[in-house]
C-alpha cells in the first residue's frame, strides 16, 4: 500500500524520532510510505481559537498534498480529529464545492496510526521488542472523538517482553488540552499533577501515548519531579526490536 506520512507540527519540529519510527513499523510491513513535502499545519490551533476562516487554506493545502494515496497515516490522535471531524465542517462554512469535494475524498482515508495498524491493517504484532514496564496514557482526542478503543492496547499486549501496567483513572485529561495549558497554566498544571501522580503508582518505567503534545505535558511535569519515568510515543515502542534496544 502506498501511504502519505502526517508527520504534524509538533512531531516534525520536536520529536522528529517518532515520525521516523511510523515509517520503521510501516515499511516493516511492507508499505510505501512517502513523506509529501507540500504538507504543513492543520490548522487546529487556528480553529480551536476562533480563526476559523483561517484556517480554511490549511484544509485545502492537506487536500492537495495528500490527494492520491491510499491512505494516510499520523502519530497524533489531535491532529487526526481535526481533519476527519472539522474539514467537513471548514468546507462547509467556507462554501467551497471544490473542497468539499477533495476533504470528502481525503478524509475517510486518514488515519491515526494505532486504528490503522490494528484495525484497518488487522494487525497487532509488528515485530516488537520492548523489554520494560510500560502504563499508557489515552488521550482526550483518542477517547472522545476519534473512538480509538482499545486498538493501542492491542498492540502493546503484542510487543515481546512488554509489561503492560493499568494506568489509574486512565481515561482522565492530562491537563495539556492545546492552547488550553496557555489560557489558563494553574488548572493545567494541578490537572497534570494528577495525572503524574497516577502514572507514578503505576510502577511504569515507560509511559506511553498515541500523542507527542500529552507526552510532552506529563514527561515536563515528570522531569521537574525527577520521577524517572521515560515518555515514549506508541510508534518508538512498536519500532523498537532486540537488534535496537
Amino acid at each position: 500500500m502506498r501511504i502519505g506520512l502526517f508527520v504534524t507540527c509538533l512531531t516534525d519540529t520536536l520529536f522528529p524520532d517518532t515520525g521516523k519510527a511510523v515509517v520503521t513499523v510501516l515499511e516493516r510491513l511492507g508499505h510505501q510510505v512517502d513523506f509529501p513535502p507540500g504538507q504543513a499545519c492543520c490548522g487546529q490551533m487556528h480553529f480551536n481559537t476562533g480563526y476559523r476562516r483561517e484556517a480554511v487554506p490549511m484544509a485545502r493545502g492537506f487536500a492537495a498534498a495528500f490527494g492520491g494515496y491510499e491512505a494516510v497515516v499520523t502519530p497524533s490522535a489531535s491532529c487526526a480529529s481535526m481533519v476527519r471531524e472539522y474539514f467537513p465542517v471548514l468546507a462547509a462554512e467556507a462554501a467551497d464545492p471544490g473542497l468539499a469535494r477533495a476533504v470528502a475524498e481525503v478524509v475517510p482515508r486518514t488515519y491515526e496510526l494505532s486504528v490503522f495498524l490494528a484495525d484497518v491493517l488487522g494487525v497487532t504484532d509488528v515485530g516488537g521488542y520492548f523489554p520494560h514496564r510500560v502504563t499508557y496514557h489515552p488521550s482526550c482526542h483518542s477517547l472522545r472523538m476519534l473512538r480509538v478503543g482499545d486498538a493501542p492496547l492491542r498492540l502493546l499486549r503484542a510487543v515481546r517482553g512488554l509489561d503492560l501496567a493499568d494506568l489509574p483513572d486512565a481515561e482522565a485529561c492530562c491537563g495539556f488540552g492545546g492552547t488550553f495549558a496557555v489560557k489558563n497554566p494553574d488548572v493545567s498544571a494541578a490537572i497534570c499533577a494528577d495525572k503524574v501522580a497516577a502514572v507514578r503508582r503505576s510502577g511504569a518505567e515507560v509511559l506511553c501515548a498515541a500523542d507527542n503534545s500529552c507526552l510532552m505535558h506529563i514527561g515536563g511535569a515528570m522531569a521537574r519531579q525527577r520521577s524517572g519515568v521515560a515518555v515514549m510515543h506508541l510508534a518508538e515502542i512498536l519500532a523498537r526490536t532486540e537488534d535496537a534496544r
